[in-house]
Order: C-alpha cells, then sequence, then structure tokens
C-alpha cells in the first residue's frame, strides 16, 4: 500500500519534458546502491540492478515509460562498449593455446543446454516443440555486459578469465544463429497445427545476420584501423571511436542486424588487425565506464516488470531457469574435463555463465515483431524477462563467486613474470640441441607477443652470441637464453618445458627441463636480473612447484603454476 501511494503521488514523478533530471536520478541511485552493494561483498551490478527495480516499474514506479525511452539510446551504446570489449578477447594469438577448450565449450552449449531446456519444457511441460526450440535456444545466451562488469570490478585475470570472457562471445554467436534457426522454423509452422516445414532457406537469415554483422563491424574496424595511424591526439581518437561505435551499432539497427553481433565483431577485428592498439575503441571509454554500466545496469532494473506474471508463466519460468542453470553448469564441466584444463577452471566455469539478459532482450522483441509468432509473442516475452530478472539478481554473485573460487580474483596487477601468459608457454617442448631450441623460442617469442617491429634474424643473432659468450644454462634443469631487443619495446619472454629433459651440457649435468627465452632492452637490466634470479627459485631451489611447472599437462596448467599462490613470494606485485 505504501508503496502504491508513493508511486502515485504527483510531486514524486519525474518530469518528462526534462530527461537531463531524470538521467541525474538514474545515476545517483544506481551509483549509490551499487557502492552499498559492495560494502555488503555483493557485485555492485547487483546493487544498480536493485536500484532500477526499486523506482522502477516493480517498485516506486517513478518513471513512465516516456522517460525510459529518452534514455534508450545510452542503453545501447552502453551494451555497444560492453560488445566492443567482449570481441576484443577474442585475440587469435592470444588464444593460441585455448582453442581446444573453447571449441569443445562452443559445441557443448551449443548442443548439451539447449538439449536440456527444449526436453524439460517438451515433455514436462508439454509445450509446442517450436516453442521449446526457441525457449532453448535463447537459453545459450550470456550477458556480456554482466560478465565484463564483473571481472573488472573484482579485478580478475588469468586462465580462468580468459576463458570465460572468450567463451561469452561465443556463446551469443551460437545463440543468435540457432536462435533465428529456430524462429524461421516455428514460423514455417502451417496454420492448421501440422508439422513444422523444413529447408535449406530457413538457414538464410541466421547466416545473414552474422555476415552482415561481421562485415560492418569488419568494416568500421578497418576504418578505425586507418585513422589511428594518423591521429595520435587522444582526445581525437576519442572522438573518432565514439563515432565508430555509434556508426556500427547504428548500421546494423538501419538494416534490421543484431548491434551486439555487429560490435563484438568490430571488437574481434580491431584486436586482430591493430599492431598497436589490441582495443582501441573499449579503451578510451575507461575513463567514464562505470558511469556507463551504472546507467545500463539501473535502466534494466527499471524496464523489468512482473505484471504478466501468472502462475502458468511462473511454472514455465522456472522450469526454463532450472534447465538453463542445469545445462549451463553441465556443458562447461563436460567441456573443460575433455579439454583437460584444471579442476579451478572445471569446477568454476558454469557458475560464471549464468548471467542472461541483453542479448536474451533483443531476442524477445524478434519474436514479439514477427507476425508468424503474434499469438505467442506476448507469453513468450512474460516468460524470458521473469527468466532475466532471476539470472540478472542471481548471477553477478554466482559470476564473482567464481572468480573467487578460481582464485584470479584481485590479479590484475603487474606482476614480476607478467610477461608470460598461457599463449608464451609451450609444453613437451624438444629441441636436439640449443641453437634449434633457441630457433624455435624465437619464433614462438615473435607470434605470441606479435612484434612486428623486431627483426627476428637479428634477435636470434643476439641470443646466439650470448650464448657463445657464456652458457645459459644455470644449472637445476633452468635455462634463461636471453637477447636485446630495440629501445622502448617492453620485456618480453617465452617458456618451454619437457620432462624428459634436454641435454645441452649443463654445468650440474642435469637435463635441461625449463628453457625461458627473454628479450629485453637495454634500459631495463634491473628487472632482467630480477627475473632470473625469480626463475632460479621457482625452477632450481624449490622442487615441489618446479616440479609440478616441468610436469604441467598443458600451458593453461603451467601458467596457473607460475602465477598462483605457491609463488606469490617469487612472483611478487610490482606495485607492492
Amino acid at each position: 500500500m505504501l508503496s502504491q501511494f508513493l508511486a502515485s503521488s504527483a510531486f514524486l514523478r519525474v518530469d518528462p519534458t526534462n530527461p537531463l533530471f531524470t538521467l541525474s536520478v538514474v545515476i545517483v541511485t544506481g551509483m549509490a546502491l551499487g557502492l552499498l552493494a559492495k560494502r555488503l561483498q555483493l557485485p555492485s551490478v547487483t546493487g544498480q540492478i536493485i536500484a532500477g527495480i526499486c523506482i522502477g516499474k516493480v517498485g516506486l514506479n517513478l518513471f513512465r515509460d516516456a522517460e525510459l525511452h529518452e534514455l534508450q539510446p545510452l542503453t545501447h551504446f552502453a551494451l555497444s562498449l560492453m560488445a566492443v570489449t567482449i570481441g576484443a578477447h577474442l585475440n587469435i594469438r592470444r588464444l593460441r593455446n585455448a582453442g581446444r577448450r573453447l571449441f569443445l565449450l562452443l559445441l557443448t552449449e551449443s548442443t548439451i543446454t539447449p538439449a536440456i531446456v527444449f526436453c524439460s519444457l517438451y515433455y514436462l511441460l508439454n509445450l509446442p516443440a517450436t516453442q521449446s526450440a526457441l525457449y532453448a535456444a535463447l537459453a545459450i545466451s550470456t550477458a556480456p555486459a554482466t560478465i565484463v562488469a564483473v571481472v573488472k570490478e573484482t579485478r580478475s585475470k588469468g586462465v580462468f578469465v580468459k576463458t570465460l570472457v572468450a567463451a561469452v562471445a561465443l556463446n551469443n554467436l551460437a545463440c543468435v544463429f540457432l536462435f533465428e534457426f529456430a524462429r524461421a522454423f516455428a514460423g514455417s509452422q502451417s496454420g492448421d497445427g501440422g508439422e513444422a516445414l523444413f529447408s535449406i532457406s530457413t538457414l538464410q537469415d541466421p547466416a545473414l545476420q552474422i555476415i552482415n554483422a561481421a562485415l560492418i563491424g569488419g568494416g568500421v574496424a578497418l576504418v578505425m584501423e586507418a585513422v589511428s595511424r594518423f591521429v595520435v591526439r587522444k582526445d581525437l581518437l576519442t572522438t573518432a571511436s565514439v563515432i565508430s561505435l555509434l556508426f556500427a551499432s547504428g548500421a546494423a539497427t538501419w538494416i534490421g542486424v543484431s548491434p551486439l553481433l555487429c560490435c563484438l565483431f568490430l571488437g574481434f577485428a580491431q584486436t586482430n588487425l591493430s599492431t598497436t592498439r589490441d582495443k582501441l575503441v573499449d579503451s578510451v571509454f575507461a575513463e567514464f565506464e562505470p558511469v556507463i554500466l551504472a546507467i545500463f545496469f539501473t535502466l534494466a532494473g527499471m524496464h523489468l516488470s512482473l505484471e504478466q506474471v501468472t502462475s502458468s508463466i511462473a511454472i514455465v519460468a522456472g522450469v526454463l531457469f532450472l534447465s538453463r542453470a542445469a545445462g549451463k553448469y553441465s556443458s562447461a564441466r563436460v567441456a573443460m574435463r575433455f579439454a583437460g584444463v584444471t579442476k579451478k577452471v572445471r569446477d568454476n566455469l558454469g557458475l560464471a555463465l549464468m548471467p542472461q539478459a541483453g542479448v536474451a532482450i533483443g531476442l524477445v522483441i524478434l519474436v514479439q515483431e514477427d507476425p508468424n509468432l503474434a499469438n505467442f509473442a506476448d507469453v513468450f516475452g512474460a516468460v524470458v524477462l521473469t527468466v532475466v530478472t532471476i539470472n540478472e539478481l542471481t548471477g553477478p554473485i554466482l559470476t564473482k563467486l567464481a572468480l573467487s573460487r578460481s582464485g584470479e580474483a584481485g590479479m590484475e596487477r603487474v606482476r614480476l613474470l607478467d610477461f608470460i601468459h598461457e599463449e608464451n608457454i609451450q609444453v613437451n617442448f624438444s629441441a636436439p640441441d640449443m641453437e634449434s631450441a633457441i630457433d624455435q623460442l624465437v619464433d614462438l617469442l615473435i607470434s605470441s607477443h606479435h612484434l612486428t617491429n623486431v627483426d627476428p634474424g637479428e634477435l636470434k643473432q643476439s641470443v646466439l652470441e650470448r650464448e657463445r659468450q657464456v652458457s645459459t644454462c644455470l644449472g637445476g634443469g633452468l635455462a634463461v637464453p636471453h637477447g636485446i631487443l630495440p629501445e622502448g619495446v617492453p620485456m618480453v619472454g617465452v617458456m618451454g618445458l619437457s620432462k624428459a629433459g634436454l641435454d645441452f651440457g649443463a654445468p650440474d649435468n642435469k637435463p635441461v627441463r625449463c628453457l625461458v627465452l627473454l628479450a629485453t632492452p637495454p634500459g631495463d637490466r634491473r628487472r632482467h636480473l630480477e627475473v632470473l634470479a625469480t626463475l632460479a627459485r621457482i625452477v632450481g631451489t624449490d622442487p615441489v612447484v618446479g616440479e609440478r611447472l616441468i610436469g604441467a599437462k598443458s600451458a593453461a596448467h603451467a601458467y596457473e603454476i607460475l602465477h598462483g599462490e605457491e609463488t606469490e613470494g617469487f612472483n611478487y606485485f610490482l606495485e607492492e
């Protein structure tokens, strides 16, 4: 009664002709409850969504649809920005060692998750097959904005985060494709209730969605890459980046393509085309990104409405929520088990994939605009929005819990060996002699660090010359050959691990089982010596950690050991 009285009070209604005041109320409320949520050890995203619910349709209902419509462009802008960020994590060279687990995860998320949802709705609730297929396809998506926000807030970094963010990009691609296929399949159902008609043309719409999104996003990325070569001033680069983001999103909407997919391809193209700016668009928004996210998630909460939730819709929504959660957890666990990843990744990835929002809501709009599905659109929208409400309230909490349990929360700080990532490590390394080993390691270093401005021949020569002067086999199974980089290029390195060991004439006559190639600019001599000392302590003097590192089953295992809690005393945070 109190909320109804407050909501109906004229003095609490925001002036619909004053969108700036509306925006200020949204920002203040969202930021305040976001900070309160953080104090309660909850993700700020959860607090911002709750803030929107409190002042939105479910709560005080302070804003009419007209006021919310005025702020819709900001929602689209924020979602586009998050899509670019997600796409930028699909860096091919950085995912070199992650291809197997990402492929398996994409496969299981595209099969196990929709299969569990479909069977639950079709067999338990007796929903029509075409409706069950639409719900099943939509269940694949994970909210990119929520994942990015929680990862950044928790300052998480590592193999788990790398897998999670790339998986979000891939499962949204799969979701849009399969949903368009299911929608075309449902729309082809005969009017008398006969069987759905299948033809190869049913694949045309989802394929065109992805192709057109890739063309727009890739085209804008090429233009931005050309602009970035001539523009060096940050203010001009920021302006160009905003224009590119708005143009890509607007062009996609204009021709009927998913703006989120288009911006995802924009981020993907930029991170793989640019030689100097891997995340050209999203990097310029760092200073005001928290405000954009607060607006986005508060508005998301304000749009939520439970007016259409009847008992029958609540049952469907409950089954959809539980079956999707079971599908997400099962698909991630199966994929990671077959991929042979570490237990921390295998046990927690499914939990982190629970959030669902922007993509799902966008697909609801497609159903509502489809005349062939008019008799089903309202129920579909009510069910999905109910599930989205639950997933957006519980999902961020589960994602934060998963990041904490994975051990990667708070790891986005520069460590001494931070230049060695998963893609810079090769297990089962072998070579007949030191010169051959150096050849392989230099090639890996150039490709995995994308050193286009470094001459491979010159770098190999500098490493070999130093090796001729004095052997870099330090004993204890460790060898650290090193070369010189041009001034201005940051220190980089790669690691090769051999369980059997390589006979390279070490001073203690022990086989070399860990080779680390370091490439250092002339002015970084002090850090070079610190790295040598740290590697010697990890591999040579700590038998437990050293044996675990050398016996790592994959590059991901090796990275986790190298940057885990056990090595914090050696591989320390530089800012501390």
